[in-house]
């Protein structure tokens, strides 16, 4: 089941299993409203909507990314960075105690199928610098610029 909800980042394709949210992609294009089907998928629209406007800062949803354990790992190292703040790729695979593993953490950042719910926008290059973002760079800036302004 999904739904589709507007954004300040544009559409925002969110999915979910009966039980956990699964996925929520960025749409690069116009598409009607879709409105949730379920409990879960209302409440996920209720805490983005809190989040774009600034009066959430940490979410409270069940989650079931789909990945390798290495990818479910360093996702779960994510979700311990606090709002507004950010991290390298090198101190992710710290965190994660694998720090050599820098360019793997950099694939599953990339790979993550929850974006904003896992904060993959909260993770920079070593330089502070924006590297790679799968919904675009645009967007993460965005992110980054709203949760350094609340």
């Amino acid at each position: 089941m999904h739904c589709i909800l507007p954004s300040p980042c544009g559409p925002l394709r969110i999915e979910a299993s009966p039980q956990a949210i699964t996925g929520i992609l960025f749409l690069d294009e116009d598409v009607p409203v879709l409105p949730p089907t379920s409990p879960l998928l209302a409440e996920a629209c209720r805490q983005l909507n809190a989040y774009f406007t600034g009066q959430l800062t940490r979410f409270t949803l069940s989650l079931a990314p789909a990945g390798t354990a290495f990818q479910q790992q360093v996702w779960q190292a994510l979700l311990t960075i606090p709002w507004g703040e950010q991290r390298s790729y090198g101190e992710v695979a710290s965190a994660i105690g694998n720090p050599r593993a820098v360019r793997a953490v950099g694939a599953a950042n990339g790979r993550n199928p929850i974006p904003i719910l896992i904060p993959c926008h909260r993770v920079i290059g070593a330089n502070g610098s924006l590297t790679g973002y799968a919904g675009g760079l645009e967007r993460k800036r965005w992110l980054l610029a709203h949760e350094a302004k609340c």
